[in-house]
């Protein structure tokens, strides 16, 4: 989302009303996103300038933190890093005097933990798409190379007719994978299944 639409869409997403306060948290995310430094100094800043304006939006104040922090970080969209790792018991530091360091501290500790997680994440992923790879050779499926592009390109695929595959080829195509270790189902029900690493 740009910073351009945060205006219009922010208060709908997070069921928040729309008014002089939230226009101007939402200016200053703007600035700060555009600006020098750390990127991690500038998200617990927007949090904390969020909190002390708008004390019942925490979820706002976490959601421009992470906008703040992916902007900064050139990434395409935000990621739930700081959101995800903070302790509730840290916000209450976001309001404090700003000279004590223990926000940026929270904040720099959410979001070591989150990056820990992310290349945790990363690496068991990479791992499973190398599995899916390595056992692509064993399938006989029409569509079974279209299957594995999208499944190493998306986070989930269902079973599905493809142009040349009916449902039930597609289905045992799946089991097969699951089989062999190369895939998860990742519902847990037994009739609307989806897939992936």
């Amino acid at each position: 989302m740009q910073t351009d639409d945060w205006t219009l869409r922010l208060p709908v997403l997070l069921e928040l009303r729309r008014d002089d306060v939230f226009e101007d948290v939402v200016a200053i995310a703007a600035g700060l996103a555009k600006g020098q430094g750390s990127a991690v100094a500038a998200a617990a800043e927007i949090a904390a300038v969020t909190l002390r304006l708008r004390p019942d939006a925490e979820a706002l104040a976490l959601w421009l933190a992470d906008a703040v922090l992916a902007h900064r970080l050139n990434w395409p969209a935000p990621v739930p890093m700081i959101a995800g790792e903070m302790r509730r018991s840290d916000l209450s530091r976001a309001t404090q005097r700003q000279g004590d360091g223990g926000w940026l501290a929270a904040c720099s500790l959410a979001y070591s933990r989150a990056a820990a997680v992310a290349a945790d994440r990363y690496a068991e992923l990479a791992r499973r798409a190398e599995r899916l790879l390595a056992v692509a050779p064993q399938l006989r499926g029409k569509d079974a190379d279209l299957m594995i592009a999208i499944l190493i390109g998306e986070d989930a695929q269902a079973a599905r007719t493809g142009k040349t595959v009916t449902d039930r080829s597609s289905r045992r195509l799946f089991d097969r994978l699951v089989a062999l270790g190369a895939v998860r189902e990742l519902t847990g029900r037994p009739t609307f299944r989806l897939y992936g690493l």
